[in-house]
């Protein structure tokens, strides 16, 4: 028998924070920002006795603790701890909710509280709030009622939707076990300068068994460069950042809704969507309406987005995302960047992975915070001085073409998964609401076979016009 309770009924909201004396020697620091959508993008670690800890990191969490983010809920940060995570803190930021109640399964609370109306419920209420920026209170959360039936029907629910979930999990692995190996290639190649000798260069010094074998290790002619500092491959240049590039294009914000002559319809990537791009978190660029004689700023394969604006006290501006074949692929309209990114194309398009892998170590190395200025409090990427600073080798063709082979692999494979991702999150968020209101039955998608059955089920429903 189905039941209709509030939340505050079956669970403890905020149950538990560390006293001072609490903490562990070393904290797993889980904030908002770093989780969406039940993915975690990053913990930061602090040593209690030696940094300084944020003042939000006080909630505790337990298996199965519910996240719900108090601040700007249609940003959906929210999530669940399946898994034990050892000396875990998380942000106030969050409200946690602990199921107490025996009868109700804490997964389907999760998926009931994630539905997209109840995220848009949320989201009014912060709105109307009278605080700095749109948040709601942990009691908005508590006063929610929902229909709970048996418990055996909310596991069947709860293990279909996460079966999709899983999925996604999956591909995300595998995503990222490929970026490992794409980063191993980049730093062997031109951080440690071991790539494989050409057969070229084996023949030109008289030692044809030296084919394939790393060149630095084994006795290959390096030369000083005065601009890197350091000794690079003979026959490679070394040239400035801004030698690589062509004239950069612009951004464009262009129109909501079609108006007058902004009739071309696009995609426009933000500073906050490079995260999607890169596979880091979930993709939602909005659309936008531009002038049609501003079609030369839509985005072509081999480009490169770089975030200009933006950044935090402890996130710089210059995150950076590349556009390829498979990229374009994953949308069905023409994508430009916002005026908040610059747009970027290189002059040697097989250059692409060379120049982002680079840039990529630099920006994970801090050293875009000595780049920027501040423009009405906020922080701007001082590109033309940046690009104008840094040198880096540009190797011989072959090993260029070889590596631009290897990466265009690796990267064709995870655009695969990311798509992928894309169908199973729109597949995930059509049956969720399906299924809380009775319009799908369990037995219509069963656990085995679910991703397949659950698509065949959407397209039923579509034809029966429901």
């Amino acid at each position: 028998m189905s039941r209709i309770l509030a939340i505050n009924e079956i669970a403890k909201l905020n149950a538990n924070t560390f006293k001072k004396d609490e903490f562990p020697n070393i904290v797993k620091y889980l904030d908002t920002s770093n989780l969406t959508k039940n993915q975690i993008q990053k913990l930061q670690k602090f040593n209690v006795k030696n940094d300084n800890l944020p003042s939000r990191a006080q909630r505790k969490v337990k298996q199965n603790t519910i996240l719900y983010s108090t601040v700007r809920p249609n940003q959906e940060h929210f999530g669940i701890i399946e898994k034990i995570l050892n000396n875990i803190v998380v942000s106030t930021g969050f409200t946690t909710i602990d199921v107490f109640d025996n009868s109700i399964s804490p997964k389907f609370l999760y998926f009931l509280l994630t539905q997209k109306h109840i995220t848009d419920y949320l989201h009014t209420i912060a709105s109307n709030s009278v605080s700095a920026y749109p948040s709601i209170s942990p009691n908005d959360i508590g006063e929610l009622k929902f229909k709970f039936p048996e418990l055996e029907v909310q596991k069947k629910i709860a293990s279909v939707l996460s079966s999709l979930d899983d999925k996604i999990e999956l591909n995300n692995r595998i995503n990222a076990e490929l970026e490992r190996m794409a980063k191993t290639v980049y730093d062997y190649w031109f951080v440690q300068f071991d790539f494989p000798i050409s057969a070229e260069y084996a023949v030109s010094v008289g030692q044809p068994e030296l084919e394939g074998k790393p060149y630095k290790s084994s006795g290959g002619k390096m030369v000083w460069s005065e601009e890197l500092k350091r000794e690079v491959p003979a026959g490679w240049e070394v040239k400035l950042l801004s030698d690589w590039l062509e004239i950069s294009k612009s951004g464009d914000w262009g129109k909501e809704s079609l108006e007058g002559n902004y009739t071309e319809k696009v995609y426009c990537f933000r500073g906050a969507d490079i995260n999607g791009l890169n596979g880091l978190s979930e993709l939602k660029p909005p659309t936008r309406y531009i002038l049609e004689k501003n079609k030369s700023k839509i985005l072509e394969a081999n480009d490169l987005i770089v975030e200009i604006s933006g950044g935090s006290p402890t996130q710089s501006t210059g995150r950076m995302a590349f556009i390829t074949n498979a990229t374009l692929k994953r949308f069905d309209l023409p994508v430009i960047c916002s005026n908040f990114c610059k747009p970027i194309s290189l002059i040697n398009k097989k250059l692409l992975y060379n120049f982002a892998y680079y840039w990529n170590s630099l920006y994970d190395n801090g050293i875009f915070f000595g780049y920027e200025g501040k423009t009405s409090g906020i922080k701007n990427l001082l590109f033309d001085s940046f690009v104008t600073s840094f040198y880096t080798v540009v190797p011989d063709e072959i090993i260029v073409d070889k590596f631009y082979n290897i990466m265009e692999d690796i990267n064709n494979k995870k655009q695969n998964n990311l798509s992928e991702n894309q169908k199973l999150t729109e597949l995930r968020d059509w049956l969720l609401p399906m299924l809380m209101n009775g319009q799908v039955r369990v037995g219509d998608v069963e656990e085995e076979g679910v991703v397949g059955m659950a698509a065949e089920a959407k397209e039923e429903y579509k034809v029966r016009g429901k």
